[in-house]
C-alpha cells in the first residue's frame, strides 16, 4: 500500500465494515509548496526554514517545486499567503516565523492576528496551510522548537495537500443537474 489508494481491508472485521478510510499519504513528489518566512526574529525563521526544507526534500518534494518568500514579520505573512494561494499554483503553503513575548501587549496582538489571518486564507482559498509561526515566551523556548516545528510543518503540508486532493472540487453546476426531466 503506497498511501495513494483507498484502504483495502485485511481482516474479516474490516471487510464487514462499510467505512471508506482515506489513509495518510506522505508522498510529496508531485506537490508544489509555497513557504512564507518572517524575517523578524531572523534566526528562528532561518532555522525553521532549514528544517522544513530538509523534511520536504525527504518527503520527495523537488526543490524546483518549492517557492520561498520572505516578509518583514508575522503580521505580513497572511497577505503574502493569500497572494500565493490566489495563483492556484500551490498544493499547500507553509508559514514560518516566531513571535517572542516582550514586555508589552503587542505579543498577544501579533500572535492572535497572524494566526487568525493564516486560518482565514486557508479557509477562503481551500488550501492547506501549515502554521509554523511560533509563539514563545523566550528565545530559549523558541530555539528549542524551531527544528521540530519546521519538520512538523513540512509533514503537515504534504499530508494535508494529499488529503485535500482526495476531495473533488465542484465549481459549477449545469442547469441539467437540478432538473428532474
Amino acid at each position: 500500500y503506497n498511501g495513494t489508494e483507498r484502504f483495502h481491508p485485511d481482516t474479516k472485521e474490516d471487510r464487514m465494515s462499510q467505512v471508506d478510510v482515506i489513509e495518510r499519504n506522505m508522498d510529496g513528489k508531485n506537490l508544489q509548496i509555497g513557504i512564507v518566512v518572517s524575517r523578524f526574529n531572523e534566526y528562528a525563521g532561518k532555522e525553521l526554514y532549514a528544517a522544513c526544507l530538509e523534511e520536504l526534500k525527504h518527503l520527495g518534494v523537488k526543490e524546483k517545486h518549492i517557492t520561498k518568500v520572505t516578509v518583514p514579520g508575522a503580521l505580513e505573512t497572511p497577505l503574502v499567503l493569500s497572494k500565493l494561494a490566489g495563483t492556484g499554483e500551490y498544493d499547500a503553503l507553509i508559514a514560518l516565523g516566531a513571535v517572542i513575548k516582550g514586555e508589552t501587549y503587542h505579543f498577544e496582538l501579533v500572535a492572535e492576528e497572524s494566526a487568525r489571518g493564516v486560518s482565514r486564507v486557508a479557509l477562503e482559498y481551500g488550501i492547506p496551510i501549515a502554521n509554523g509561526i511560533l509563539t514563545c515566551y523566550s528565545d530559549e523556548q523558541c530555539k528549542e522548537r524551531t527544528k521540530i516545528k519546521g519538520t512538523d510543518c513540512a509533514q503537515c503540508a504534504v499530508e494535508m495537500a494529499n488529503l485535500v486532493a482526495e476531495f473533488p472540487i465542484i465549481d459549477e453546476f449545469e442547469d441539467d443537474d437540478f432538473n428532474d426531466d
